[in-house]
């Protein structure tokens, strides 16, 4: 297997996000198979590589024994592809919608089903892998998800992607019924413990997305409640429906009307037991996002694209597939060339 090179723009300040937060902790977990680098490529930092450095000062590389680049910050792709053109790279695909097509041959390795599928609309004929996104170990070992424990918070609220409707008219009518509301803004040292210590969280992220006109890649957040034995209230946009079962997992947040919303989100703070998922049904998706599972994803996914770019550079040409206009005009000719047939004496 290759050894890895995560491209990021850079890891402080205003490039300090979910998204790095996962490729850092990707890149961590990975190195436990082999070597892996985390390179930058917009902001310089001290004793990290530079990937402007790598590709003046490294010759363009063919065949087996070189590095596999890793990109995955959805606007730059295209720069980045184009940068790397000749070397041996893959997407990690997070959220989709950006716009861009990939380049023949370029193997994408999806976060989640939405995703996957996603790419398996777009980019048919190349190598695709679903390669979820970890649960960091604090919270699989320190998650309260039987519900234990006090909780003193009867509904959390994270301010970031949180929509309007959840925070000026859900939250100021619950806490018109009474209930014990936290809209938590800034930093917080333990999140886990935050979220040990709430009986129900709102996490609506579908206006979020929409106005930016891509998609919720993973959606961490609701799987980090439940693993805190959280009763989640949720939109159910993009991936997060991949773990999200309306009624079973998780419940609909936004479900017809405020006062519905009033409703099940009060009847769950009187009573979380009934409204949390079935033990076994949360252990099983748990199991899904544990590192040991998905370094075996990983392993098999990284084994088959170091196979995909030896054949690339032994000469095999990468399939392509049709343009997307090509097969509508077929679409549309089809019908005439029936209908001569049928018209043909």
């Amino acid at each position: 297997m290759r050894s890895l090179r995560f491209l990021v723009p850079g890891t402080t300040g205003r490039f300090r996000c979910g998204g790095l937060l996962v490729e850092l902790q990707t890149a961590r977990m990975l190195s436990g198979l082999g070597p892996v680098e985390v390179v930058t490529y917009r902001q310089r930092e001290q004793g990290r590589p530079f990937l402007a450095d790598l590709l003046r000062d490294e010759p363009l590389p063919g065949g087996a024994g070189t590095a596999l680049w890793i990109v995955s910050w959805g606007f730059d792709v295209p720069w980045l592809l184009r940068q790397l053109k000749g070397r041996a790279c893959a997407y990690h695909a997070h959220s989709s919608g950006y716009g861009f097509s990939l380049p023949a041959g370029v193997p994408v390795l999806a976060v989640s089903r939405n995703t996957l599928g996603y790419w398996g609309d777009q980019a048919p004929r190349n190598p695709l892998w679903l390669v979820p996104n970890a649960l960091g170990s604090e919270w699989l070992e320190r998650g309260q998800r039987s519900g234990a424990g006090e909780r003193s918070i009867d509904v959390l609220v994270q301010l970031r992607k949180n929509s309007a409707y959840v925070l000026r008219q859900l939250v100021p009518a619950l806490q018109a019924k009474g209930l014990r509301v936290e809209v938590q803004s800034g930093w917080v040292d333990d999140l886990v413990d935050l979220f040990n210590s709430a009986k129900v969280v709102l996490y609506d992220s579908a206006d979020y997305w929409r106005g930016r006109g891509v998609t919720e890649g993973f959606g961490l957040p609701p799987l980090e409640a439940l693993a805190c034995g959280c009763v989640v209230f949720s939109s159910f946009n993009h991936a997060l429906a991949d773990t999200l079962d309306p009624g079973r997992m998780g419940h609909q947040l936004g479900s017809g009307t405020l006062a519905a919303d009033l409703e099940a989100i009060s009847a769950a703070v009187s009573d979380p037991a009934s409204w949390r998922p079935d033990q076994s049904d949360l252990t099983a998706l748990l199991a899904t996002a544990n590192e040991a599972e998905l370094l075996t994803r990983w392993r098999q996914a990284l084994e088959a694209v170091t196979q995909h770019w030896d054949r690339i550079f032994a000469g095999e040409p990468a399939l392509k597939a049709p343009a997307r206009w090509t097969l509508r005009l077929q679409a549309k000719l089809r019908p005439i060339g029936s209908l001569a047939g049928r018209l043909r004496p």
